[in-house]
């Protein structure tokens, strides 16, 4: 039976066709890439056997841009999240072709993730490309920028640390933006450089004529020291 506080999803869990090949990713490489979903802390310096800057994509698609970055900055340690298992696969397969040690994949809602898994004070990054904008006016409930998951990121960020997000429907960058300028914790950073690959979604985008929207915001709340 259905509960009026289930919480809002910001996906549809598709049943896309895996291919052979991504079907075996799954079997051979998840043990080595793969985080399995547990509410548990995760133990960053025990899963990557060292302490580094931390960066989180979020519904990282086929994993082509979280591959590059990976390979380009082998002194940060990456995490994807995806629940897309065909496009898990086919990032799989990228991450044992290119042999990446600072990379790890989870497949399960990000919400939950950053809730359950993702210590505080534990990311320098967050990032966020082209997700679903669900475009429908009564579908806005949807998308996952809303007040409480930018709330959750802030605890999970360092102090300093950014937010990243593009999209190329100009109605969602206007919801980004305004769901940002109600936390207080959280300011644009003016003039960013961007540097990165664009994402399968950002050409389609770009393809059908869309503009592309991209913000970084800097997390400077100040929180509180432990006791000594």
């Amino acid at each position: 039976m259905e509960t009026s506080n289930r919480r809002v999803r910001s996906f549809v869990r598709r049943a896309g066709r895996l291919t052979p090949a991504q079907r075996r990713a799954l079997d051979e490489y998840w043990p080595q890439f793969g985080i399995d979903y547990s509410v548990e802390l995760l133990d960053f310096a025990g899963i990557f056997g060292r302490t580094a800057e931390r960066v989180m994509e979020i519904g990282f698609g086929n994993g082509s841009l979280l591959v590059q970055r990976a390979a380009a900055h082998p002194e940060q340690d990456f995490l994807g999240v995806e629940v897309h298992e065909p496009g898990v696969g086919h990032c799989l397969l990228a991450l044992q072709q290119a042999q990446l040690t600072n990379v790890r994949l989870l497949r399960h809602d990000a919400i939950e993730v950053l809730m359950h898994q993702i210590p505080d004070r534990s990311l320098s990054e967050v990032d966020l490309f082209f997700p679903d904008p669900w475009p429908k006016k009564r579908h806005h409930k949807r998308r996952i920028v809303q007040p409480a998951f930018v709330a959750l990121i802030g605890r999970k960020l360092v102090a300093g640390g950014l937010f990243h997000a593009a999209t190329d429907w100009q109605d969602y960058a206007d919801h980004i933006e305004t769901v940002m300028r109600q936390n207080s914790a959280f300011a644009p950073v003016e003039n960013a450089a961007i540097d990165r690959p664009k994402t399968r979604f950002e050409r389609r985008g770009e393809g059908l004529g869309h503009d592309i929207h991209e913000r970084i915001y800097r997390y400077h709340a100040v929180y509180p020291k432990p006791p000594k």
